[in-house]
């Protein structure tokens, strides 16, 4: 897909990614979405990710390396080292979510990338930052763990991880953010900067307001906390079918909702009278509601939820979901032609639209770009040596 319009934002930065599974090659991929020249630097056996399901490239490669170009270097060897350093001279940024320790051994930390880039914007993303975690295995599970993020969607009793790998999304989404700040302070002032972010920070950033919360009651939340507090609902309909309601603190929403389901003595119900007694009551609430939804189906519910005003919708699968009008009308999804697959690849958009052109094209084959980068690099040697 693509549309007319000045270049991207980032038209003209390179930008060299030594990353695999998610938190560094969404984060890229961000950045190429915003016109960056992408070089995903991978080893000879590629990203894991690529052949994650035991064909290439799957699905999962495919979500997070659209609109990059691929050079393979052997970073045990000598002049795979020689040869990242001359391209990381060669850019304006360096991402990477390789542990501290792996950067050390191959070459490639911070030091080593800003010694022959002064102006290098340099990122590194890792688990846990650089106190006693820096160097542990880190996965997005174990950060929903470690963060207090699982305790509040599953509690610690039956602990269950999300379905989404969340923290490495919010971590990788985070980073590009910071990354196109310091380019724009690059352009500006000619200097580069290193940037250190974590799956655990940027967690933790995500949860602001839990974790204000917290300092202000002591008390940690468990599962139902939020829901609790921003009155929201679960319903299963009469012909099975679940929609949700928030109500938030605005009295209209409380108000449309007893109208929608033919219980206004509910307003005057000394268990609810204020937002605060229905949060108090959160449980009692529920429980003179659900006996209401269980009467009629849920395409009835909607509609007079729709005429009252109250926030409400259908629960979705993903492909329900991607299937409902106004979800559709966004249309956030393209078909790549992927190379070694015989029907094209599905994959998600930018999430934000501006006036530069948008277009997604499929993720490189393992080293489709290695002759052309790095031959690029000896030409301009030869121009300027």
């Amino acid at each position: 897909m693509s549309g007319d319009g000045p270049a991207g934002p980032l038209h003209g930065q390179r930008v060299v990614e030594l990353g695999t599974a998610i938190t560094a090659p969404y984060a890229t991929m961000l950045l190429a979405d915003l016109g960056a020249e992408v070089v995903k630097v991978e080893a000879p056996q590629g990203d894991p990710f690529r052949v994650w399901d035991g064909t290439g490239p799957s699905p999962r490669f495919t979500a997070f390396n659209r609109n990059k170009r691929s050079v393979v270097l052997d970073l045990r060897d000598p002049a795979g080292r020689t040869q990242l350093s001359r391209l990381a001279a060669s850019s304006a940024a360096f991402v990477t979510n390789f542990r501290p320790s792996s950067l050390a051994k191959l070459g490639a930390d911070a030091d080593a990338m800003v010694e022959g880039n002064p102006g290098l914007v340099y990122c590194e993303i890792t688990g846990a930052g650089d106190g006693p975690g820096a160097d542990r295995p880190m996965y997005d599970a174990v950060a929903q763990g470690l963060t207090g993020l699982m305790s509040m969607t599953s509690g610690t009793e039956d602990p269950r991880p999300l379905g989404p790998a969340l923290t490495d999304s919010i971590c990788g989404a985070l980073s590009a953010v910071a990354v196109s700040a310091a380019l724009a302070e690059r352009e500006r002032t000619g200097r580069g900067q290193v940037i250190r972010t974590s799956m655990i920070e940027a967690c933790l950033n995500f949860l602001a307001e839990s974790v204000t919360n917290y300092f202000a009651a002591g008390v940690s939340p468990a599962p139902g906390t939020r829901p609790r507090h921003s009155q929201s609902y679960g319903f299963v309909c009469g012909d099975g079918r679940p929609l949700v309601v928030h109500l938030s603190t605005p009295t209209k929403f409380w108000q449309g909702l007893l109208r929608a389901v033919g219980r206004p003595e509910l307003e005057g119900d000394p268990r609810f009278l204020t937002y605060g007694d229905r949060v108090d009551a959160y449980d009692e609430l529920e429980a003179e509601l659900r006996p209401a939804f269980a009467r009629q189906p849920r395409d009835a519910w909607l509609a007079r939820l729709a005429a009252e005003d109250v926030p409400a919708a259908p629960v979705h699968t993903l492909g329900e979901a991607l299937d409902d009008p106004v979800v559709a009308h966004l249309d956030m999804t393209s078909a790549l032609p992927v190379p070694d697959q015989r029907a094209p690849v599905r994959v998600v958009h930018r999430p934000w639209r501006g006036s530069w052109p948008a277009t997604y094209t499929a993720p490189p084959a393992l080293g489709a770009d290695t002759d052309d980068v790095l031959g690029a690099l000896d030409e301009a040697e030869v121009r300027h040596g």
